[in-house]
């Protein structure tokens, strides 16, 4: 006889002899001394567990207080320890419950299922708490922060719960799992319309970890969901965008997989961020240089003038092909005033302290509209961040257009009421100087 045996005999005697005493007869002590032995086995499962509880968890509580250990912190928070405690009462009551009963009896059949699904319930809370406990672990590193873990995570929880629900219901039907899993096949089509959204983002979820689609903290656009914003959260059903106008908007991982969105990831991890903004110039004012005009533009900047003078060299030795120069290319050329504008914006683009001269950097012309030719500054600036950008790229384009006079160009502009009066006043016979000092403010646009 074992000890558990031996403990088991013993309680139930003592059961028997408690009741002799107070006065019960054999016939009604055979008729209740195993509900009694249930009752005492319960208190007796209770009492050990919380003397345990408080032992090991005072003992714990010590540790920690000595010793800063991260990932046990977070289980004792996440209360792991408490979880894993109630996985004691049943595996006392189903040891000391076969003393008591007959194998076929049906109170004991009830009992031994209870605790065995009592068993498996806490058996799944403990891992799913050691899961949780694990992926912020995880997500503290920070090589790491980036990664969808928490969807992975989930997937775990979702498998560790299903497998869970297998046992369970083989437990109350008194089956193996395994015959049970077999039997699934008959049940596939309603399982994939309960779980259909969890089915597709486990799969999404893969997929965007393995084609490295979308980390935390990336800036997407996603015009079809009015996503265009920071990636907060991704978990196995939603990922979580917060919008620049701080709204926030949730899509399933899937349509993120299903359909098309801008990362724009690639560009915070390269050496710029592209400035591509330009006006159109009137076609009117475009006119070859003449000698006078290029001695005049030498003296509005110096590094102007050396272009100029190099150009006027280069074109005295026959060299008047620019993209066959092999002394090298600046933007534009000495031919009209509109090339030399694109040779100046080229050499002030190239010596701003905040523009990447080592990347694509061009002045272009676009091909003609009706309202003229539109001239594009395409380049990168060395500050991503947004607000600093925007400064850049303003100052940049606020430049451009203060100096187009400069140049003997204008930018279109579509006629407006003023321009309207001003030519009427010209055709008039009014002089310049009048016409500024016209009572404007009687002329609403």
């Amino acid at each position: 006889m074992d000890e558990r045996s031996y403990f088991a005999t013993k309680l139930l005697e003592l059961i028997r002899n408690v009741f002799s005493g107070l006065g019960f007869s054999d016939n009604a002590l055979r008729q209740i001394d195993e509900y009694v032995y249930v009752v005492v086995i319960l208190l007796i499962a209770w009492l050990v567990t919380w003397v345990l509880r408080r032992v090991i968890s005072y003992s714990m509580y010590k540790v920690l207080a000595g010793h800063k250990i991260s990932w046990l912190t977070l289980l004792v928070e996440h209360g792991m320890l408490r979880q894993l405690f109630h996985l004691l009462p049943p595996l006392i009551i189903s040891g000391l419950l076969p003393f008591a009963f007959s194998g076929s009896d049906w109170l004991y059949i009830l009992l031994v299922r209870f605790t065995w699904i009592w068993f498996v319930v806490a058996l799944i809370r403990s891992i799913n708490i050691l899961l949780r406990s694990i992926g912020q672990v995880v997500l503290s590193k920070k090589e790491l922060q980036d990664r969808p873990m928490k969807s992975f995570i989930q997937i775990l929880q979702v498998l560790v719960v299903f497998l869970g629900v297998i046992v369970v219901i083989s437990i109350l039907i008194g089956k193996s799992p395994l015959n049970l899993v077999t039997g699934l096949g008959a049940f596939a089509a309603v399982l994939m319309l309960v779980f259909k959204d969890t089915i597709l983002g486990f799969v999404a979820g893969v997929l965007l970890a393995e084609n490295d689609m979308v980390h935390l903290g990336d800036w997407i656009e996603m015009p079809s969901a009015q996503v265009n914003g920071i990636v907060t959260d991704i978990t196995l059903t939603v990922v979580k965008v917060r919008n620049w106008d701080n709204t926030i908007v949730t899509v399933p991982p899937y349509s993120l997989v299903t359909g098309s969105f801008v990362n724009w990831r690639g560009m915070k991890q390269s050496g710029g961020r592209r400035i591509m903004r330009g006006f159109t110039i009137v076609h009117d004012y475009v006119k070859p240089c003449t000698p006078l005009f290029l001695e005049r533009m030498k003296a509005f900047d110096p590094d102007l003038a050396e272009y100029i003078i190099r150009k006027q060299q280069q074109a005295a030795r026959g060299m008047v092909v620019d993209t066959h120069n092999p002394e090298g290319l600046v933007d534009g050329s000495i031919e009209t005033n509109l090339g030399l504008l694109r040779a100046y914006l080229a050499l002030y683009l190239r010596r701003h302290p905040d523009i990447n001269s080592s990347m694509q950097l061009m002045i272009r012309c676009l091909p003609p509209t009706d309202n003229g030719l539109p001239l594009q500054l395409y380049c990168f600036s060395k500050n991503k961040v947004w607000e600093e950008y925007e400064s850049i790229q303003s100052g940049i384009m606020e430049h451009v257009l203060s100096i187009l006079p400069v140049f003997e160009l204008h930018a279109y502009q579509n006629t407006s009421l003023r321009d309207n009066v001003v030519n009427g006043l010209l055709e008039g016979g009014y002089e310049v100087g009048k016409i500024q000092s016209f009572p404007w403010g009687i002329i609403k646009s």
